[in-house]
Order: C-alpha cells, then sequence, then structure tokens
C-alpha cells in the first residue's frame, strides 16, 4: 500500500481508503455502515486513534524540525570553542527528529492499512443485513403458466442441446467443469443480446468501449477486488496481472490519476469484454448450465459523475437495465440488496432478477451499483470542484450497471420455449439475428 505524496508522515492521497475526513468527521456513520454490513464496527476507533498519533507525531515532528533548523543558525554563528558542545546537541535533535518522523510515518501506515481494510459506506435507507435480507423493490411481468398450457418446461441445458446452442459436455473436455461452447444460434443470441445493449447504450449517449481484460494489481485493488474478493479472482503471477471478471475494472481505471471535466454531465461508457471468475465458493452450486461459469461476455456500463449527481444516475442505469430486460420480454423483479451482499465497492446496489421456469423462482441476470467516491479515491480521479476557487479538486463518483451478459440466455430460451422445443425470439433481438423469429431444435 503506498501512500503518495507526504511520504510516510501524512496521509496524502491514500491508495485503497475510505475518507479519513468522513471518519474524523462523522465516526458513527461509519461504524452504522459496518454494522449494517455485518463487519466490526470496532476498526473505526482503532482508525481513529491510529490517526490521532500520527497527526500528534506530525506535530510534534514539526516542531522539533523548527528548532533543528533554529538551532543551525545558533551553531553557525557561534564561536568556534563553543561549537563541540553545539554540534553534539544537533546530533542528539537530529536523532529526535528521526524517531519523531518515523514515529508518524508508522501511525500513518497503521492508519492506512486500516482504513484499507473498511468497505464503503452504504447510503441511507439500504436494507441492513445478508444475501437473504433484500427488499424487493418492484416485480414486473408475470410468469407464465406451463401447465395452463398443456406442457412441463425444459431448462436451458436440455433447449440449448436440442436447439444445438450449447455444448457443455465439449466445453467441459476442453477447459474443465463451469466451461461451454456457445455453438450456432447460442452464439448468434449472445452476440444479438450484446449488440442490441451497446446500441442502446450508444443512443443514450454512452461510448462504446473494446476494454483489456488483463489490469494491474493496482486497477484491480483501487477497482476493490481484492479486499475481500482475492479468491474470485484469477491471477498470472509470471506477467504480476490480474484477469477481469467485469469491464468495469478496466474502466475504473481508465481514467487514473486524471482531472476530469464534468461541466457537461457525467462521462459515460459501455465496455464490452470477457469477462473471467474463479467462482470460488460456489460449490456444488448451480453445477448444471451457464448460470454460475469461469468465462462469458458481458456489456458493462460505467459512469463518472459528480457525487451529487450520483444517486439520479443510479436511478438512470436502472432504467436502462428495466429497459433491456423489458425488451428481452422477460418478467423480473428489481431488489434493494442488503448491506452485507453489497461487496466492497458499492454504498447501494440494485439487482434486477428474471423469472427461470425450470427452478421456480427469480435469479440474477444484471444489477447496478453506486460506488459513490470509492474507487475513484482510490485511484485518483478528480475534477475541478465547481464551488471551490484556486483550482482546487474533489473525488468524483463511478456507477456500474450491466447492460447484457451471457446468463440472459437463461431466462431467454426458458422464458420463450414452446411445447414443440422451439424458443420464440424476443422481437427486439430479431434484427440482430438477421430476421430469425424462431430458434427450431436440431435434434
Amino acid at each position: 500500500m503506498k501512500l503518495g505524496r507526504g511520504g510516510g508522515r501524512g496521509l496524502g492521497r491514500l491508495a485503497g481508503v475510505i475518507d479519513i475526513k468522513l471518519v474524523r468527521d462523522n465516526p458513527d456513520v461509519v461504524r452504522r455502515s459496518q454494522q449494517a454490513r455485518g463487519e466490526d464496527p470496532a476498526i473505526i476507533d482503532a482508525i481513529l486513534a491510529a490517526d490521532e498519533t500520527r497527526r500528534s507525531s506530525l506535530a510534534q515532528f514539526e516542531a522539533a524540525r523548527a528548532e533543528q533548523k533554529s538551532f543551525g543558525k545558533q551553531v553557525a554563528a557561534a564561536a568556534p570553542a563553543d561549537k563541540p558542545a553545539l554540534l553534539a546537541q544537533v546530533k542528539d535533535l537530529a536523532e529526535r527528529v528521526k524517531a519523531l518522523d518515523a514515529a508518524a510515518a508508522t501511525a500513518g501506515e497503521d492508519a492506512v492499512r486500516l482504513l484499507a481494510s473498511v468497505p464503503n459506506v452504504v447510503l441511507d435507507g439500504v436494507p441492513t443485513g445478508g444475501e437473504e435480507d433484500y427488499v424487493v423493490r418492484e416485480t414486473v411481468g408475470t410468469p407464465r403458466d406451463f401447465a395452463a398450457e398443456g406442457f412441463e418446461p425444459r431448462d436451458h441445458v436440455a433447449l440449448g442441446e436440442s436447439l444445438g446452442a450449447i455444448d457443455i459436455e465439449r466445453g467441459a473436455k476442453v477447459a474443465g467443469a463451469r466451461f461451454y461452447f456457445l455453438t450456432g444460434v447460442g452464439a448468434r443470441l449472445e452476440l444479438a443480446l450484446l449488440n442490441l445493449a451497446v446500441a442502446r447504450a450508444v443512443d443514450a449517449g454512452f461510448t462504446p468501449m473494446i476494454t483489456p481484460t488483463l489490469v494491474r494489481p493496482e486497477i484491480m485493488r483501487g477497482a476493490g477486488f481484492l479486499d475481500h474478493h482475492s479468491d474470485e479472482v484469477y491471477y498470472l503471477p509470471a506477467d504480476d496481472l490480474y484477469l477481469t471478471g467485469t469491464s468495469e475494472v478496466a474502466l475504473s481505471g481508465y481514467h487514473r490519476d486524471e482531472i476530469i471535466d464534468l461541466a457537461d454531465g457525467p462521462k459515460r461508457y459501455a465496455g464490452w469484454s470477457a469477462c473471467y471468475r474463479r467462482e470460488a465458493g460456489s460449490h456444488g452450486k448451480d453445477t448444471r448450465g451457464i448460470i454460475r461459469v469461469h468465462q462469458f461476455h458481458k456489456v458493462e456500463m460505467f459512469v463518472y459523475c459528480r457525487p451529487e449527481d450520483a444517486e439520479a444516475e443510479h436511478e438512470r442505469l436502472l432504467g436502462m437495465e428495466r429497459a433491456m430486460l423489458d425488451a428481452c420480454e422477460l418478467p423480473y423483479r428489481i431488489i434493494d440488496t442488503a448491506a452485507g451482499d453489497l461487496g466492497d465497492p458499492a454504498a447501494r446496489k440494485f439487482d434486477c432478477e428474471g423469472w427461470v421456469p425450470t427452478q421456480g423462482r427469480y435469479r440474477e441476470l444484471t444489477s447496478t451499483s453506486n460506488c459513490t467516491t470509492f474507487q475513484a479515491r482510490r485511484l485518483g480521479v478528480r475534477e475541478r470542484d465547481p464551488q471551490a476557487s484556486g483550482g482546487a479538486t474533489r473525488i468524483v463518483a463511478t456507477l456500474n450497471g450491466t447492460l447484457a451478459t451471457t446468463r440472459w440466455i437463461v431466462a431467454i430460451l426458458e422464458n420463450h420455449q414452446q411445447a414443440d422445443g422451439s424458443v420464440v425470439v424476443p422481437e427486439a433481438l430479431r434484427p440482430f439475428m438477421g430476421g430469425l423469429a424462431v430458434l427450431e431444435p436440431v435434434r
């Protein structure tokens, strides 16, 4: 963990921490956030103690430095006979200055280490608790009654195999468990989804991006994916690079250490990339199909905006995700994710869960997160403060949201299947599939 300007004595621009000023001025807010996430609030007291030690040591250091400079002038003006004694005092003072400097540096490093372990502070209104403590915000559409239609729905694997769209057996043969091939209409369906997402993002003013899928450690850490999620990330030690699980990571580092201009509104990007996840904690979960896999494709929206605009921008991203789900003619619900299930970077996250008929439940298809200033602070992304003079800067806010990804194929196949094993293509996707309206079984 590096300290940035100011060396070990000052906190400077910290790489990988929440706002120390927030902790100093509103410690109870951060304590409540920790409690809501199921994290230890006592760490806030430890941070404050380390910060106070650092500031006290720094003040003593500065006083000793001033004394040292003043003493140097006395030595220069002293008579030759007096200089040996004065020089001895100079030596003692120099050692004291060095010790105080080291003490401030140690306390600063302690503060940085502790701050780095604190996730983003959740926003007011976020549900308290863990994975099952979400609040349903809205339910859209009605799941089909297959029994009333006279047939039992097939799952996406069976459908994908009969359509010649998904080949899991050969995926496992080539790469192992949780890998697959999308073939024929399966590949075309994924490309249609992603191209529709890009087209809609461009219409909404987003800049399309093909992003790197390998990033440096400081970018992965800055995005917030090496704190409590490092076991989910693929690492290439020979190159000291990480494979990204989402283009959010690369896009969060796009403006690293820059002062960006937001005078004309947010900067909005739509990143298309392959994504890689170890799924280390998913043993025994979703072992069938393409819901929980090691590699997939995704179009991810990423926004840099002014902090005061972040909540409105969050609703905007959610609206775009809703429109994509509506276009794919899927029943879904929107949940307000509980604090303990947010992940470190997010201060609030909305999940859009699509209905999966053969599982009889809603499953996450997409989500959108308001990361407030958490990522930008870590990565040094700032703007000129419109409320300040003299060129002062401030940290910007970042947000992200998925507009389409491979997993959507699960919901599309299962919800739009017919009794004869065919699948109706949602109308919005047909132009991106050469007008194809129905996927027919090939076996």
